[in-house]
């Protein structure tokens, strides 16, 4: 029986962001992110990070830029 959990470990988090956003993203970046900041939230249990599915979305799509129709719009 496969659960969709709403959290997901450190780990499986840069398939997600591939998979659902097509945001590529190392575990090590994420690692990073987590100390220096500018990652998504995230939330303990224990010593192991999770991080919901709803702000991994939001983090994302604040990372993706508006649709533009030529390079000189960015």
């Amino acid at each position: 029986m496969m659960i969709d959990r709403p959290r997901l470990r450190r780990k499986d988090v840069p398939e997600y962001l591939r998979t659902k956003h097509g945001i590529d993203i190392a575990y090590a970046t994420l690692e990073k992110l987590a100390s220096v900041g500018g990652g998504p939230a995230m939330q303990y249990q224990g010593r192991f990070p999770l991080y919901h599915k709803d702000d991994l979305d939001k983090w994302a799509d604040e990372r993706i830029s508006p649709a533009v129709r030529s390079t000189s719009e960015r």
